[in-house]
């Protein structure tokens, strides 16, 4: 094979709705503060019992049911997450488990908000290699548990979730080249850090890094994939905010692509955000198939990581 592709996609969110208001009543916010500033609407909120694990399995099963493939074919499983709690067995040793797959190589990657663009490239890298055939690969976040409901920076920011896409070896490559880096030094601008841990950013640094420096990143992901930033049929970036998303989406130049804006109702859900996003199109046939999408996450480390690929 000369390469991979996504043949199939699935996603679970919690059924708890969290509004606005609902938050203005628990810290000195509003409907209109948030809206203005991040576009938020609404997020969804994990129940206690509802482990990061669990949330994993559910989008797992709905993407290897759409795949059409039998679970003894999945070969691997990376999960892409910064919020599980417990560390061993792994996320992606318990969504193995829990989909009763049979011996797949299980590895959980952390880069928080790129998180599943990076496992996305490692799938496909693996698969390139001779390593793997068929991949699961899930985002997923359980992000209202490391944040300050105290704190009306943060906490009106985060949503739980989790997207998932299977991928496998394929003649003509369906996943593009990865263009992946991290700013080390501003690795301080999003932390997740101590015991109980807490998340925390500097959002101003975040939104100067993000909204400058990104663009041009992107616009080289679309060139090692040999399509032009006007041919793309959608842009999937991560989910952080809507201020950093629009501005970023229009320095691309992708003028004929539909933007996912998936935050204005889910929230920021870390690694989550772009497979959740970009299942809910997929479903809603927003994105024909075969068409060219730019996956792009950026966040936590400060991290990035970018492929194009052909829509299931």
């Amino acid at each position: 094979m000369s390469g991979s592709r996504v043949i199939a996609l699935g996603h679970y969110q919690p059924a708890r709705v969290l509004t606005n208001d609902e938050l203005a009543a628990m810290v000195d916010t509003s409907d209109e503060w948030i809206r203005s500033r991040v576009g938020i609407h609404t997020r969804r909120v994990a129940a206690p019992d509802e482990s990061v694990d669990a949330m994993a399995a559910e989008a797992a099963a709905k993407a290897l049911a759409a795949s059409g493939l039998d679970a003894a074919g999945i070969d691997l499983v990376l999960v892409a997450t910064c919020t599980a709690v417990d560390r061993s067995p792994n996320t992606a040793a318990r969504v193995a488990a829990r989909l009763g797959l049979a011996s797949p190589a299980v590895m959980d990657v952390n880069v928080v908000c790129s998180g599943f663009t990076h496992a996305l490239a490692s799938a496909d890298h693996a698969i390139r290699a001779g390593a793997a055939t068929n991949a699961l690969v899930v985002g997923v976040e359980k992000f209202t548990d490391v944040v300050d409901w105290t704190d009306r920076s943060t906490c009106v920011l985060v949503g739980d979730g989790a997207g998932a896409a299977v991928v496998s070896a394929a003649e003509e490559p369906g996943i593009g080249p990865v263009v992946w880096g991290s700013v080390p030094d501003m690795g301080h601008a999003v932390r997740i850090e101590g015991t109980p841990s807490r998340f925390a950013q500097e959002g101003q640094s975040v939104y100067r890094w993000a909204t400058t420096q990104l663009p041009p990143i992107a616009r080289s992901v679309c060139e090692r994939a040999g399509v032009a930033p006007e041919e793309l049929a959608a842009v999937v970036l991560h989910q952080a905010n809507l201020r950093i998303i629009e501005p970023v989406a229009r320095r691309i130049g992708a003028v004929n692509a539909v933007i996912a804006t998936d935050v204005t109702e889910s929230g920021n859900t870390s690694a989550a955000s772009i497979p959740l996003a970009l299942s809910k199109l997929v479903e809603r046939g927003a994105i024909p198939s075969g068409a060219p999408v730019l996956l792009f996450g950026f966040g936590g480390n400060l991290s990035y990581a970018g492929q194009v690929i052909r829509c299931p």
